[in-house]
């Protein structure tokens, strides 16, 4: 066996299992070594049976006395119970519809069995615990005893063949050749390679699993970071075209708004008009929390782009359709006063602000196209704007709106399109995923970053309520008397379809309830991921144009259109999502001038569920929230590992700050010492699995 066999030729893996290890990217030896765990059991201490107490996570070792097949008469079930002695006192065994257990265990085996114990008709016992037989004396227990490694599985896999496959297959770790330059194992003080990878699968001790953490973390983090820092130094080497600084103007724009923006939007923008001013591109990464005024800012740098001499453009890339079309209006209007020429560019749509004899008179697309990039100074489109077939007049600005949705290499491709080889165009990220400054500085190594940190004067905060089960009457009732007064409402559930197995609602199941029995008489539309774009965006675009008053959906409208009409959020399961997540959700309500609300429905009644929506009741800034969510949930849940943008990490966290300094250091350090490192093979890797493919060369 070496690290390319497939699993099916390992011995006890049979096509059925290996089919569900399919479904978790298992093919290949390799696979499963690089398929970390997500948690474990310490079970490092046994328990002698006197001494258990209940409600807790034992590990105990005995001889079966007893143990027996019998049926459940009322539900049909098949109960397997069993008597566990040791040198101190018995307990009770129950498994439930697993009658192979007394084919695999006889009365006499010595096994360990793991699991939490409770009372059952005031008897103390282990109901469905994991066992092992013990066949001899120092045997290796890797399921019940010890530091157990649990990993994300599929359905019908279970972690015991999990754990065996990995089992059967680290002894290949051994001997593996570990990339990471002597000097700065021995500086930091990590652990060599292949014992770190055996002690994150069986650790042997919780400090060894620590090291064996640090030394993987850094692994992924020195990565990223080393190309992160040839990005930079790439971007460094282009030109850009420097965009002046219009004072007076924009002084004069800033004076006609109807309200007074931030001082974080003020440092914002100067912060950009800055980096504009120079002959190196602009690499800046604008977080600002939902309803900040990222666009104002986006806004300002566009009209000191579009008012400079020698015909200056400016792109702004969203995610979705509907948006861009949301923005070309709102900067149509924003901008009426001035002499810009706007620009939609989207798969569907072609539109421009300003009037022009000959536009409806253009033929094809392509006309359309064409007359847009050459003639507009701002175009605001969507993907469709890195198109090899799309190339502009003179880009110096481009800007993408939500940038957690689009990878480096969009972000590439679109600063590629300035029109002239020689220059790149400035780029400016947004986003609105909370971030802490400092963690932002350390993910995203190739941006420099501007926070704004304040919300609007203007903007009213969003009132938010736990509501209790016995309390979802009246909030109904509060939803019809919003309705009845023209406002709308957004319902988010967590799945789309009902799921007996989770217990948590589904946006199908939500739309037919309130459709036909709380609210009969109202329009109700549904959303979710499973539909095709172009049904997402005429739905979106139906609810925007009030032709909905309720829209049920799941988590895709966490980052979407304004809704100014939107008064209430709704969100079933609360419990199910992120602190952060929610704050996401409650950002879609509050855009218009009418007080807004944000109910979160749940039936947990777990203290942490409590204490965790109730910093959500008190709490409206986003990068609070996201510190709180840390303490609660851990790193891993928080951004989620789906987002285009944010790194693949198996092992380190958005949150290893302290190691993802160090990693940056080392990386900018290796950069400057190795002229020829930004040729190697090894950085140009794109996904999680190319990075683990590094170890094995």
């Amino acid at each position: 066996m070496d690290l390319d066999t497939p699993i099916t030729e390992i011995k006890g893996v049979g096509k059925t299992t290996a089919d569900r290890f399919k479904k978790l990217g298992i093919k290949k030896a390799q696979d499963a070594l690089f398929y970390f765990p997500f948690r474990y059991d310490d079970l490092s201490e046994t328990t002698s049976i006197k001494q258990l107490q209940p409600n807790s996570e034992v590990n105990i070792i005995g001889h079966i006395e007893l143990i027996q097949n019998k049926k459940s008469r009322a539900k049909r079930i098949n109960i397997t119970e069993a008597l566990i002695s040791d040198d101190t006192g018995e307990i009770k065994i129950i498994w439930f519809n697993q009658p192979f257990i007394t084919k695999n265990l006889k009365t006499g085996d010595k096994i360990s069995l793991s699991g939490k114990t409770k009372h059952n008709l005031g008897e103390l016992i282990l109901s469905s615990p994991t066992y092992e037989k013990i066949n001899s004396p120092g045997q290796k227990l890797i399921h019940t005893q010890g530091i157990i490694p649990h990993y994300h599985s599929t359905e019908k896999l279970t972690q015991k063949q999990i754990r065996f496959l990995v089992k059967k297959i680290l002894p290949l770790a051994q001997g593996m050749p570990d990339w990471l330059p002597p000097d700065i194992k021995k500086k930091l003080e990590l652990m060599d390679f292949s014992p770190a990878l055996q002690e994150l699968h069986f650790p042997s001790s919780p400090e060894n699993l620590r090291e064996a953490r640090r030394r993987l973390a850094f692994n992924e983090l020195f990565l990223l970071q080393l190309k992160a820092q040839l990005i930079r130094k790439e971007t460094k080497k282009a030109g850009a075209v420097p965009v002046d600084f219009l004072q007076q103007e924009t002084q004069k724009f800033i004076s006609d708004l109807p309200f007074s923006p931030t001082y974080a939007q003020k440092r914002s923008a100067w912060e950009i008009i800055k980096d504009l001013e120079q002959k190196t591109p602009m690499a800046r990464l604008l977080e600002g929390d939902v309803g900040s005024g990222k666009t104002l800012v986006a806004a300002i740098a566009m009209l000191n782009t579009g008012l400079n001499p020698d015909f200056k453009q400016s792109v702004l890339m969203v995610p979705t359709e509907i948006l861009a079309e949301q923005h070309f209006n709102s900067l149509s209007e924003l901008f009426q006063n001035w002499p810009l020429k706007i620009g939609l560019l989207t798969k569907d749509k072609k539109r421009i602000n300003f009037s022009r004899s000959d536009w409806d008179e253009k033929k094809t697309k392509k006309d359309k196209i064409n007359f847009i990039t050459s003639e507009c100074q701002i175009i605001i489109g969507t993907h469709s704007l890195i198109q090899e077939n799309i190339s502009f007049s003179n880009l110096v600005l481009a800007i993408i709106d939500e940038q957690h949705r689009f990878g480096v290499e969009q972000r590439k491709a679109l600063a590629r399109k300035s029109g002239d080889k020689k220059t790149s165009p400035h780029l400016l990220s947004m986003t609105a995923t909370p971030i802490p400054r400092t963690l932002a500085l350390g993910l995203f190594g190739d941006l420099d970053i501007s926070i704004i940190d304040q919300l609007p004067s203007q903007r009213k905060p969003v009132i938010t309520k736990v509501v209790p089960e016995e309390k979802r009457k009246d909030a109904y009732d509060f939803v019809k008397k919003q309705i009845a007064e023209g406002r709308q409402v957004f319902v988010i559930c967590p799945l789309i379809d009902p799921s007996d197995n989770l217990g948590v609602k589904s946006s199908k199941e939500e739309y037919e309830k309130l459709q036909q029995t709380i609210f009969p008489d109202k329009k109700i539309g549904i959303l979710h991921g499973k539909m095709k774009a172009r049904e997402k965006e005429e739905i979106m675009k139906n609810f925007l144009n009030k032709n909905y008053d309720i829209l049920v959906a799941t988590s895709v409208v966490e980052v979407g259109v304004d809704v100014p009409n939107a008064s209430i959020m709704i969100i079933e399961g609360a419990d199910r999502f992120g602190l952060a997540q929610l704050h996401q959700f409650r950002g879609r309500v509050g855009r218009g001038a009418h007080q807004s609300y944000c109910f979160l429905f749940t039936d947990s009644d777990s203290a942490t569920t409590q204490e965790r929506l109730q910093a959500l009741e008190k709490n409206t800034d986003g990068f609070a929230l996201a510190k709180i969510d840390l303490e609660f949930r851990g790193s891993g849940e928080i951004y989620g590992t789906v987002q285009k943008g944010f790194p693949e990490l198996k092992i380190a966290t958005l949150w290893d700050y302290q190691l993802m300094k160090q990693a940056q250091k080392e990386a900018m350090k290796l950069i400057q010492t190795d002229p020829e490192l930004e040729n190697h093979p090894w950085l140009k890797r794109k996904t999680q699995k190319d990075i683990d493919k590094i170890h094995l060369e």
